[in-house]
């Protein structure tokens, strides 16, 4: 099964938003970026936007696609689509995850990422580093 998802490359000044995905979900404790899966007939905005409240209670300005990756795991496959946001509205609330962590590319290194997250991991590193 593939499925489409779509995450927030949130910034605030230089730095972005992670969270850690709590621990009785599958890849429990790993580092994320916000989001999660398009329901049928939603675009990829409407989805970030509405994940966005559901998980950390903020408004999103969502904007350019940084990155789109796919990721085979062995429950399933991923879409992955990353894009540039800005809080609108709202502070980050732990609505759902374990933490939450505002961090710099020279960080990076320091969190256990989500496989499908490898590639992106390395083009920030390039990109902001």
């Amino acid at each position: 099964m593939t499925v489409d998802v779509v995450a927030a490359l949130i910034w605030r000044g230089n730095r972005f938003l992670i969270c850690q995905r709590p621990k009785d979900k599958a890849r429990a404790l790993l580092w994320e970026f916000p989001g999660g899966k398009v329901d049928a007939g939603e675009t990829h905005q409407q989805a970030l936007a509405r994940e966005c409240v559901e998980e950390l209670a903020v408004t999103l300005k969502v904007g350019d696609l940084y990155m789109q990756v796919t990721h085979a795991y062995p429950d399933l496959t991923v879409r992955l689509f990353l894009y540039h946001a800005w809080i609108k509205e709202g502070e980050v609330r732990m609505l759902e995850h374990a933490d939450t962590r505002w961090i710099t590319a020279d960080a990076l290194d320091q969190f256990d990422f989500c496989p499908a997250d490898e590639e992106i991991i390395k083009k920030l590193k390039r990109d902001y580093q």
